[in-house]
């Protein structure tokens, strides 16, 4: 075997562990959350050694934060997705649709998948400096959600769309936090649409003041 390709196995060798790594303490922050956590747990969880810890992250924080970190980028990504399809003459309806969709899916599934949602949202309140890498795709997902309120809303300020946005983003991480997410993971999917896409499209369309 050449060097290069010894080289590329290691990297590739590398990388699963780093990933593991990532999936393990995520699975166990999304159990029980960062208190208690220990570093054994989580390389025992992802069949890697203590010291591949220290070298791919530095730390078991810093590994959290990065697991976190990767699970609200998936959530953006598919939030993008979601609503980037929408075209000129898409309803709030359907925008509401797209862009509760993640949140919706993880309340369907329940269990793993929404204890993963309630980690990004708890920590999403007060972010870690570094995750500052992700604004480009908060600002991504505002502007496609902006084209369709701006197509549905022309007579509303800019700002004001921004900040109907904002509120419907956080209605979203609130109810992967409230007791109203547990009665919510109890229902099918389709109940669930019923209920809340509604309530997302009513903040997007927001309501005239008096005198207005």
């Amino acid at each position: 075997m050449i060097r290069g390709e010894k080289a590329d196995l290691r990297r590739e060798a590398g990388q699963r562990t780093r990933d593991g790594l990532l999936a393990a303490a995520l699975e166990l922050l999304a159990q029980r959350g960062q208190e208690g956590l220990t570093l054994r747990e989580v390389t025992d969880r992802a069949g890697a050694n203590v010291a591949a810890v220290s070298y791919h992250f530095g730390s078991l924080k810093a590994l959290c934060e990065s697991a976190i970190e990767r699970a609200l980028e998936r959530y953006l990504d598919a939030q993008i997705l979601a609503v980037e399809s929408l075209g000129a003459t898409s309803t709030l309806q359907e925008l509401a649709e797209a862009f509760a969709r993640p949140m919706v899916r993880a309340l369907g599934a329940g269990g793993q998948d929404l204890a993963v949602m309630r980690t990004v949202a708890r920590v999403g309140i007060d972010p870690p400096q570094g995750w500052g890498r992700l604004a480009g795709k908060f600002d991504r997902a505002r502007q496609d959600a902006l084209r369709v309120l701006t197509a549905n809303l022309p007579g509303v300020d800019e700002q004001e769309l921004i900040f109907r946005t904002r509120c419907a983003a956080g209605m979203l991480n609130w109810l992967a936090l409230s007791p109203i997410g547990v009665e919510l993971a109890a229902m099918p999917t389709e109940q669930v649409e019923r209920q809340l896409i509604p309530v997302v499209a009513g903040a997007f369309h927001g309501y005239p003041a008096v005198g207005r």
